[in-house]
């Protein structure tokens, strides 16, 4: 009987300090929109950057990896403004709307957030 007991003390002390880590490395709303723009900037430098020709490139006289980091701050404000936090406690979870003209497509993301890091389990094109 005292082992079952110590057994059960021991498993409610490691959930209850389980509980307490998680809590206490939930990560907040401004770390989300870091990773966020990150997560964009690489996707857009490996997905849309590669596609667009050295051609166009020369054309336009531009240089798409260099204006992708330029657009940090309008691309925060851009997530910051059309996402949601689901607070539990325990961990977070992020819902974002991300849209930036009528002739491109939109996305909605879901990302939890635990243990000071971000878990992107829902892209979805609308």
């Amino acid at each position: 009987m005292k082992f079952v007991t110590i057994i059960t003390c021991l498993g409610v002390i490691g959930l209850a300090g389980l509980g307490v880590a998680m809590a206490k490395t939930n990560p907040n709303k401004p770390e989300y929109e870091d990773y966020a723009v990150q997560q964009l900037t690489e996707y857009l430098k490996k997905n849309v950057c590669k596609k667009t020709t050295n051609l166009f490139e020369n054309l336009m006289k531009f240089n798409c990896p260099q204006m992708v980091d330029s657009a940090h701050p309008k691309m925060r404000a851009i997530i910051a403004g059309n996402t949601q936090r689901q607070n539990l406690i325990l961990f977070s979870i992020y819902r974002t709307d991300f849209k930036l003209n009528s002739w491109l497509p939109a996305y909605k993301i879901e990302t939890v957030g635990a243990f000071d890091k971000f878990y992107t389990y829902n892209t979805q094109k609308q």
